[in-house]
């Protein structure tokens, strides 16, 4: 399949290039973070200086990057002007729908397929090869990005043109963060009650407030395993790109005229978190905050 460019190899881009590297394909890496880039070269894979020279030769680049500034200028300055047409061009990073859309154009007018592919599951997922894809692109860029992103990834969904794999992944990280907010209520609420947060967990689990939040990433210690709240929040999805992915979405219903209002409180609550100095710690720890109001 050729030679595959992949440029942002931090805690989700490092497992995703290594997934790829196990199924024999060819990966050549870059990131600013030099550290970044030890288990991809111990895994075989090749270190690039620089993201211009990862890029030659590559039929394939796969960007996983912090923001649409970086997309923006990484796409614009040290791939476009170094790839060739036809060159298969994914960018899993979750950035705003207008930079998504702008870089899309910048690709097809210069005859490359591009795909923006933002994902969902976390390191655990990305580790695992099991994440889930959001898919914006045309059909033909779809099929011919669909093999890496089944590499990496177990539910890979087509959304639609450029730009709707961003949509869909603002609007689940939407939902996912009022969703925690709301958890992290219920649960302090059950404390001040005096229920038991084991015997509330037990109740929402066969009950109409199941969820995500709860099942797989209850923010109460000692109730699910793997969950971030057992390690004092540390790891998992930092509050701070939380707050990122909040904001993309009411940046996005401000420009459809979209009405967000309890997103918007939950946004509040986040920023709070973070300007508490825990932008760092998992986005479930937000239960810390909401039980010393």
């Amino acid at each position: 399949m050729g030679k595959i460019a992949f440029l942002g190899t931090g805690n989700m881009g490092g497992p995703m290039a290594l997934n790829l590297i196990k199924a024999n394909h060819e990966v050549c890496a870059f990131d600013i973070v030099p550290g970044h880039l030890r288990d991809i070269s111990g895994a075989g894979g090749e270190i690039a200086n620089s993201a211009t020279e990862a890029v030659q030769g590559a039929t394939t680049v796969i960007t996983m990057l912090p923001a649409g500034e970086h997309v923006d200028i990484v796409y614009h300055n040290d791939i476009l002007p170094h790839v060739p047409p036809g060159t298969v061009l994914i960018d899993c990073s979750t950035i705003d729908i207008a930079t998504s859309k702008a870089v899309h154009a910048s690709a097809v007018q210069q005859g490359c397929e591009m795909v923006d592919a933002p994902v969902s599951g976390g390191v655990k997922k990305a580790i695992d090869g099991t994440l889930t894809f959001m898919v914006g692109g045309s059909d033909t860029a779809f099929k011919m990005a669909e093999p890496y992103l089944s590499t990496m990834g177990a539910n890979i969904f087509n959304c639609g043109d450029g730009g709707t794999g961003q949509a869909a992944k603002i609007c689940n990280n939407m939902m996912l963060g009022i969703q925690m907010a709301s958890v992290a209520e219920a649960f302090s609420l059950a404390e001040n009650l005096g229920l038991d947060a084991g015997k509330l967990f037990n109740v929402v689990n066969v009950s109409s407030g199941q969820c995500w939040s709860v099942t797989n990433y209850c923010p109460v210690p000692g109730l699910v395993p793997a969950a971030p709240s057992n390690n004092d929040f540390e790891g998992g999805f930092a509050a701070n790109l939380m707050l990122k992915d909040m904001n993309l979405a009411l940046a996005a219903a401000a420009q459809t005229g979209s009405d967000v209002s309890v997103a918007e409180k939950a946004t509040t609550l986040y920023q709070e978190f973070k300007d508490a100095g825990s932008g760092g710690k998992d986005f479930s720890g937000i239960i810390e905050l909401v039980g010393k109001r």
